[in-house]
């Protein structure tokens, strides 16, 4: 092993939404914010999605070859028809009528899956995140 993944991250015109939308649609807290970087983990120690600003910001267009997806998020959820209640509720935008994919807040395409049979099941009080207080370092929105 030569390294450790530290977070993947996603460049965007807003961190901070990003971020929630992120954290609402994974069930993982804020664990990091500063005005241009926030990140998104189980803890404070561990890896996950940071949200880096990024001015100008052109979101890629799917399917277009001529501005494509560069990275994108498979989630993995037990029911999609109400996954996909709860991330248009949190402000995704549906970009196809069939296979469940998915723009975040800043256009970055992602899909809903349905769980695997040899996967567990995904559960809230399993998969949710440990409490974290970071109000004594969070920066105000």
């Amino acid at each position: 092993m030569i390294g450790r993944l530290h977070h993947v991250i996603l460049d965007c015109p807003d961190p901070a939404a990003l971020a929630e939308f992120y954290s609402a649609l994974l069930g993982l807290p804020v664990t990091y914010r500063s005005a241009d970087f926030v990140v998104v983990s189980r803890n404070d120690t561990t890896s996950g999605i940071a949200f880096q600003l990024a001015p100008g910001h052109r979101p890629p267009r799917w399917p277009d070859p001529a501005q494509p997806q560069q990275i994108h998020f498979d989630v993995m959820v037990d029911d999609l028809g109400q996954a996909a209640t709860a991330v248009l509720a949190l402000g995704a935008t549906e970009l196809s009528g069939r296979n469940h994919v998915y723009a975040d807040l800043a256009g970055h395409p992602f899909c809903l899956i349905n769980r695997p049979s040899w996967a567990p099941p995904v559960r809230p009080e399993r998969d949710g995140p440990p409490p974290v207080d970071a109000s004594s370092w969070a920066e105000p929105r």
